[in-house]
């Protein structure tokens, strides 16, 4: 069976309580999973939201590695401020304040799929990325070289 992936990405509006509507694409990805549980992580700029399974194999290569090369710090940063969620009955994703702080994230939102995961953007962050990345396009180069895309 082929696995099912999160691509693309959208804009929301966060309500005054901090939910997001949650794509129905994204929602259909998640239903390919044995459990709906997500995590929601602080990741410096952005956050990110895994399905459980996907977490949990990040935990393991976090338990197995996190001590070398001095990634306790992040790996401190990560799983301290993770945050166990699900979809309301609504189809709505609550995004707690502290990360909703940590991230910067204000009212407009984007959601990126990173086919394992989900990535949520303040949208004034997200432009600055994606101009960033536009820029220096010719830095993938050899990495897309690597892999045979180019």
């Amino acid at each position: 069976m082929r696995k099912v992936r999160f691509r693309s990405r959208t804009e929301h509006t966060l309500d005054t309580k901090g939910r997001l509507n949650f794509p129905r694409r994204f929602s259909d990805v998640l239903e390919s999973f044995e459990s709906q549980d997500l995590i929601i992580a602080p990741f410096k700029t952005h956050l990110r939201i895994y399905p459980l399974a996907e977490w949990e194999e990040l935990e393991t290569k976090m338990h197995n590695h996190g001590g070398e090369q001095n990634l306790s710090g992040w790996v401190r940063y990560v799983v301290g401020g993770v945050v166990e969620a699900a979809l309301d009955k609504q189809g709505r994703l609550l995004i707690p304040q502290t990360l909703r702080l940590d991230a910067g994230l204000e009212k407009n939102v984007v959601l990126n799929g990173m086919l394992s995961w989900i990535e949520i953007w303040d949208a004034t962050a997200w432009a600055s990325e994606q101009q960033a990345v536009r820029d220096g396009f010719e830095d993938f180069s050899e990495g897309l070289r690597n892999m045979g895309i180019l």
